[in-house]
């Protein structure tokens, strides 16, 4: 059998930047292996026994548990925004606006453990089951039409991730470069960025005013359009973008462009608790995660299921919730009475108000829906709110309050 392996001298070596990232800048130099006594003896060696006395050296790596969702604690605003958001990625996603200390990062790191299944496309190209439920088997390249007539699955479902853009971080990274890899082979193609990875995923951003302007109009440009255009080297590419976006701001160290910050669908400004008793209890809870993080995460795992479902449930009823003509026309005029200067702020409280009834199980939208995702979805609106709320770090809910009774007055229990 050993006939069939190759001299050592015709092997070829792995190039380090054809590692994945986490093996990169390793200080030890992996040895080659051309004979082994045993499967049981390739096993040792490709997990770094050589003898079964010899211990598994420490790899130094995090195994990490987020904060529950379910374990926050005075943040029911926060929570609402980032579950209508995962229900209804129409709605423009999410930007969480306070100082430091307040939990923004906290809270949308918590969102990983009721984060849905989706599909992940098996195609090169990402076709989906949907496409040909929306436009046919014309929708979908020729190897999937092919599949879908025999019967193949053409995606896998699997949980959906939370990607973070770290800093710095450099503009390939987020849009993509050319593949080197495929260069060296003499082949010349195009790698998706970050923009493109989080598909169907959740792209957070974390204290999105220390990345420079190109960066921020890129995301939330993706996020808005589903799909970007990356050119490198003569080639062209256009990849699907649909992502979740949520952001986190903190008006003390800097401002967001009015134009970047109304791509936003909803938007909460976030304080520090001033009730004793919900300090209190968020002390506890934050001292026993830190004591014990999987026990911690264990303890709230049932509801964690059953909130993931709920919202899995409410995924799957959205394409039947229909918007009234009556709602839809009394939304525009909410929007006019507050002097909007665009039509993003209506679209999105449609969506949202869609999210909300799915949520509610309920298929069409009502008066209460868009009552209850109004003051997420219309605050800050206003170009000179903005300006106020970035020099004081206040916001002024009345006049809204005001507008929404207004067009959709809510009866008083008698």
């Amino acid at each position: 059998m050993s006939g069939d392996f190759p001299n050592e001298e015709e092997w070829e070596l792995i190039d380090p930047e054809d590692l994945p990232a986490i093996f990169r800048g390793s200080e030890t130099e992996g040895t080659l292996v051309t004979s082994v006594r045993s499967l049981r003896d390739l096993i040792q060696r490709a997990t770094g026994r050589v003898g079964d006395r010899e211990a598994l050296e420490d790899a130094g790596l995090a195994e990490v548990h987020p904060f529950p969702f379910l374990a926050l604690v005075g943040m029911e605003q926060v929570q609402q925004a980032l579950m209508l958001a995962v229900i209804n990625p129409r709605v423009g996603g999410v930007i969480l606006l306070g100082p430091t200390g307040v939990g923004k990062t906290t809270a949308v790191r918590s969102l990983t453990g009721v984060l849905p299944r989706v599909p992940r496309s098996l195609c090169y190209y990402g076709c989906l089951p949907e496409d040909i439920e929306e436009g046919g088997l014309e929708a979908v390249c020729a190897s999937c039409a092919e599949k879908y007539r025999r019967g193949e699955p053409l995606a896998v479902m699997e949980s959906a991730r939370l990607l973070e853009i770290p800093y710095p971080v450099q503009p390939e990274e987020v849009w993509g470069t050319l593949d080197e890899r495929a260069a060296r082979k003499g082949r010349h193609r195009l790698r998706r960025g970050l923009l493109g990875l989080a598909d169907r995923q959740v792209l957070f951003v974390d204290e999105i005013t220390r990345y420079p302007r190109e960066i921020q109009e890129a995301v939330v440009e993706a996020a808005s359009q589903g799909y970007y255009t990356l050119s490198r080297g003569g080639l062209t590419a256009v990849y699907r973008s649909q992502f979740v976006l949520v952001a986190t701001l903190n008006p003390q160290r800097g401002r967001l462009p009015f134009h970047v910050l109304d791509r936003f669908g909803l938007r909460v400004p976030m304080n520090a608790l001033d009730d004793l008793e919900a300090r209190a209890l968020l002390w506890e809870r934050l001292h026993a995660w830190r004591r014990s993080p999987r026990a911690f995460v264990a303890s709230f795992e049932a509801r964690t299921a059953a909130l993931r479902q709920e919202i899995k449930a409410a995924r799957d009823r959205l394409p039947r919730v229909r918007v009234p003509k009556d709602v839809a026309r009394r939304v525009a005029r909410l929007a006019s009475l507050l002097e909007l200067p665009s039509l993003r702020a209506e679209l999105a409280l449609l969506e949202a108000a869609r999210a909300h009834a799915a949520a509610e199980d309920r298929e069409e939208v009502q008066d209460v829906d868009v009552r209850a995702v109004a003051p997420l979805v219309m605050a800050l609106r206003r170009p000179r709110e903005a300006e106020r709320f970035f020099e004081t770090q206040e916001v002024d809910f009345v006049p809204l309050q005001q507008a929404v009774q207004e067009i959709f007055p809510q009866e008083v229990a008698s």
